[in-house]
């Protein structure tokens, strides 16, 4: 593994690159963020504003994609305080078994600030089965479940006529990952992301009558209905300089915002206020650490780096600390929803453990064979 010079970015990151300096993709935005034109920018916005408004034949001028969380609560409010626009918001939401109290607590707040909001619920036995066939084949619970998340919004947008959708983050400028398509505030491309270009058909399990309809809300809208629909997704979040987790969170803690009291050696997350609406999402990004060498802790600091909030060693130590820690409890939750023993799960993920960046010390134990250390010295 290679480190970032500027941040703990790893150069395990599917589709990153890094310069000649070895400085990586985000890093590189915000080396340049005192050049931007945020007044350029703005104008930008306004003309996307103003597509909006123009092709609003439903009542609505835009969609929002939501959960409740921090980043669409701030979303939520800026399109429609800020831009001047009546947004519909579109959530697709956990089965029940898997939507923690505090996720629905979250989108009923949303809700009560007086948006009007579509609720998709793909069948929870199908939604289970593909979550089952993901994370066994490919080591990914989430492969299926991200599918129709990012699905839902342009779905309900060609149905209702309603061309503008909002997007928060471009993972390409605030992550380095470059496999979505943009470097602005396009995100017409991401369908094509690795996360979600497979498709649904690869999740299907052989032994299992799931049809084709059974698949309609993981199916992302092909090219051709995109164009007719004069489609245009957009990453509200390059336009904001301050469209961090913390600032978002602060934003939308102030607007009523539950957030987590889970302990970071439980999360692996210094940040209590990511994923609420979801628990398993602790089960994955441990599998993250164990196949990539970074878990949701890099994640988190590195912004935090780029935004003078912290110092490389700070960032490095708590990476040490805490990144891909997962308390037995989220597993044995996990197992129980796929229905799979905690011992088929060990075997599972060991399978997927990458050995190109792991190794056993003389105590038989795993460890990274590069750790974050090395980047500071």
């Amino acid at each position: 593994m290679k480190y970032c010079k500027r941040c703990v970015q790893p150069d395990t990151r599917p589709t990153i690159v890094f310069d000649e300096r070895g400085v990586c993709p985000a890093c590189q935005v915000m080396e340049r963020v005192d050049e931007i034109d945020w007044e350029a920018r703005r104008q930008e916005l306004e003309k996307i504003v103003e597509f909006g408004k123009t092709h609003n034949v439903s009542g609505y001028d835009c969609i929002i994609g939501v959960s409740g969380g921090k980043d669409s609560t701030r979303q939520a409010i800026f399109v429609r305080e800020q831009l001047g626009l009546k947004p519909l918001l579109v959530c697709c939401s956990y089965p029940p078994q898997q939507q923690t109290q505090r996720g629905v607590d979250n989108l009923s707040n949303l809700i009560s600030m007086g948006f009007d909001c579509i609720s998709v619920s793909p069948s929870p036995q199908v939604w289970k089965k593909l979550m089952r066939e993901g994370f066994l084949r490919f080591g990914n619970w989430a492969k299926s479940t991200e599918m129709a998340l990012y699905a839902s919004a342009p779905k309900v947008a060609i149905a209702y006529h309603i061309p503008l959708v909002f997007l928060g983050e471009n993972p390409a400028l605030q992550l380095g990952d470059l496999g979505v398509g943009s470097l602005n505030w396009n995100a017409n491309k991401m369908k094509y992301c690795h996360t979600i270009a497979e498709g649904a058909d690869a999740l299907v399990p052989e032994n299992e009558n799931i049809t084709e309809q059974d698949l309609f809300w993981y199916r992302y809208p092909s090219d051709e209905e995109m164009v007719w629909a004069e489609l245009q997704i957009v990453y509200l979040g390059y336009f904001w300089k301050d469209f961090t987790k913390k600032d978002n969170a602060l934003f939308s803690i102030a607007h009523g915002l539950e957030i987590r009291e889970d302990a970071v050696d439980n999360t692996g997350d210094i940040h209590p206020f990511d994923a609420l609406d979801d628990d398993f999402v602790v089960v994955n990004q441990m599998l993250k650490y164990i196949k990539f060498g970074f878990g949701k802790v890099t994640d988190a600091v590195n912004e935090m780096i780029r935004f003078g909030q912290m110092t490389r060693e700070e960032a490095f130590e708590l990476v040490r600390k805490y990144d891909g820690r997962c308390d037995q409890k989220y597993i044995r939750r996990f197992c129980d929803y796929i229905e799979i023993t905690e011992e088929k799960f060990l075997e599972v993920v060991e399978k997927f453990r990458n050995k190109n960046v792991w190794e056993k010390d003389q105590n038989g134990q795993w460890r990274l064979k590069d750790s974050a250390e090395n980047c500071l010295t």
